[in-house]
């Protein structure tokens, strides 16, 4: 069964995720793997990882906060991954495109989140120190 994700049909739309993000206007039953996906190419598009991290890290504790979700929810292995891997798909990618086409593009090849499991097995990703830091994969250097 293949699972049809709502597409972006302009840039405006897309900046509109990551302002509503960072205002905290998204519900935490609203903020799902699409979104997450989102604002990390917005961010990588405006800097380096390590920038793009800080400002992803920040606003996932504040978002955090503001719905009164428990901290240990934010996992930052998990977060880091994901932020590499859609570095990556910027490396391959026409950063001149269309916004809406890159972010359409990204969702379509990143779409299931499980993907991290091919590279971190579940007790790894349990431990306090892949909460917390980056820890490198278990099952499979990354290969992206």
């Amino acid at each position: 069964m293949t699972v049809q994700l709502k597409r972006y049909e302009s840039a405006a739309e897309v900046e509109a995720v990551v302002r509503k993000f960072e205002a905290c206007l998204f519900g935490p039953d609203e903020f799902h793997h699409r979104e997450h996906l989102t604002v990390a190419l917005c961010y990588l598009l405006e800097s380096n990882e390590r920038t793009a991290l800080e400002r992803l890290r920040d606003n996932l504790f504040r978002f955090i906060r503001h719905h009164h979700i428990e901290a240990n929810v934010y996992h930052e292995t998990i977060t880091l991954f994901w932020l590499k891997r859609v570095g990556r798909f910027l490396e391959r990618s026409d950063k001149g495109r269309a916004l809406a086409e890159l972010a359409n593009e990204l969702i379509a090849e990143c779409c299931d989140a499980r993907l991290v499991k091919a590279y971190f097995s579940q007790p790894l990703l349990d431990s306090a120190e892949a909460r917390e830091g980056w820890v490198e994969p278990d099952v499979q250097p990354l290969d992206f």
